[in-house]
């Protein structure tokens, strides 16, 4: 991923968590749609991983207060 989109994900993050969503839009968005299909595929995975990034919460609280265990090994 290009330094710039990855730069432009994080402050989009930063001010989600400010509840700024339209300025985080704004930035992320011309990113996201300039973004080849290899890009496209690495933003895609970046978000997947990072959306305690955007919401502010820790994972494993947020698992906690809905309910869900950690995953566990089959046994």
């Amino acid at each position: 991923m290009r330094p710039t989109t990855l730069r432009a994900l994080k402050r989009a993050a930063e001010l989600t968590r400010q509840n700024r969503l339209t300025e985080a839009v704004l930035i992320a968005e011309p990113v996201i749609l300039a973004a080849d299909s290899y890009e496209g595929d690495e933003i895609l995975r970046w978000l997947a991983d990072h959306v305690a990034d955007f919401t502010g919460e820790n994972h494993d609280d947020h698992d906690r207060c809905h309910g869900h265990d950690s995953p566990k090994e089959a046994t």
